[in-house]
């Protein structure tokens, strides 16, 4: 039976962390088997936000796609590429944005995050409001069928199915409307307990050297309610206890119960979180290196991926062109 499509990417704005690890990378080396996987660095996109300082972009490209391939991603299985070097994806979001009314983005609570998040960005812009449209082009470019999200990204989603909705009511239907995946996604607050993100620094990257780990994991918000060592503990509530929740299982149950009855210390936790996390990402960090070193297999992973994607994507706009009726495009 043939495989499903998948579309997923993330931008390049900086080092990828915990975070990213547990809310996509993760499940993008799960889906690998089961279907057919198109996984691309999201530069377009990341010029949105990041148009006042391009060279983050540059910076982020391989170091980005050397942790994909670190954690498992693999490009044997999956088509990785570069979003900018596929030229489709702004062709087909030029239709897209001639049929999506205002008021579909404007609703768009993404958008609303966004703008709340990224403050002291001059981000009332074109461009920035319209991301979402070349995001559905992206996802209706390889003719995706379902697309990993977590609940929050259901509404933006939504309306990449509204806009393929519309083209094909109005034109021919080539698209399928795309499905979520929901993917679930571990909880996983930053360091100080907000939201984990790369602008509050309250991160931990997967390059970070083991020192700069156990410095970050020491400095770490803890139980509240617990001033002193022989207090009990209320590990249902202490963000350190949630990493052992989402990369230690097996010592969840043993760490919560030493901390209720106040035989196990926060700092002492925090120390063994430190030393876990240092063991975890030290096999990741060395693949990372070995690829980082070597930048001619990284072009030649991403111009197999171009190559591929180039090819899927030209001929979905084949079939766009011929449906607006406009003279068919040459292959080069």
């Amino acid at each position: 039976m043939e495989k499903k499509r998948i579309l997923s990417g993330m931008r390049p704005t900086g080092r990828l962390h915990l975070g990213h690890l547990v809310g996509a990378l993760s499940n993008w080396v799960s889906l690998q088997d089961a279907y057919e996987c198109f996984f691309m660095v999201a530069d377009w996109h990341a010029l949105m936000s990041e148009y006042e300082n391009t060279a983050v972009i540059r910076e982020s490209v391989w170091d980005n796609i050397a942790d994909w391939l670190a954690v498992g991603v693999d490009p044997e299985k999956s088509v990785i590429f570069i979003q900018s070097q596929v030229p489709e994806h702004l062709e087909l979001t030029m239709v897209f944005s001639v049929l999506t009314p205002l008021g579909w983005l404007e609703r768009c609570p993404t958008y609303k995050e966004q703008l709340r998040e990224l403050k002291g960005r001059h981000l009332a812009t074109y461009g920035f409001l319209g991301y979402p449209v070349l995001q559905a082009a992206d996802i209706a470019l390889y003719q995706a069928h379902v697309v990993p999200v977590g609940e929050d990204q259901l509404p933006h989603l939504e309306l990449t199915r509204e806009i393929v909705r519309r083209f094909n009511g109005l034109y021919k239907k080539i698209f399928p409307e795309p499905k979520p995946l929901l993917t679930p996604v571990a909880r996983l607050l930053g360091l100080d307990g907000r939201k984990m993100s790369k602008s509050y620094g309250n991160v931990v990257a997967l390059s970070d050297p083991p020192d700069v780990i156990r410095k970050k994991v020491q400095r770490m918000f803890t139980d509240p309610k617990r001033p002193r060592k022989t207090d009990a503990g209320h590990p249902e509530t202490c963000n350190v206890h949630s990493y052992y929740a989402v990369f230690f299982p097996d010592k969840e149950k043993e760490v919560a119960e030493a901390c209720r009855k106040a035989v196990l210390g926060c700092t002492e936790c925090k120390q063994r979180l430190g030393e876990a996390l240092c063991g975890m990402l030290a096999p990741v960090q060395a693949r990372r290196s070995a690829f980082l070193s070597d930048r001619d297999r990284l072009e030649a992973i991403t111009e197999a991926g171009r190559r591929k994607a180039r090819a899927r994507a030209h001929a979905t706009l084949e079939e766009v062109r011929a449906a607006l009726g406009f003279v068919p495009c040459p292959t080069k």
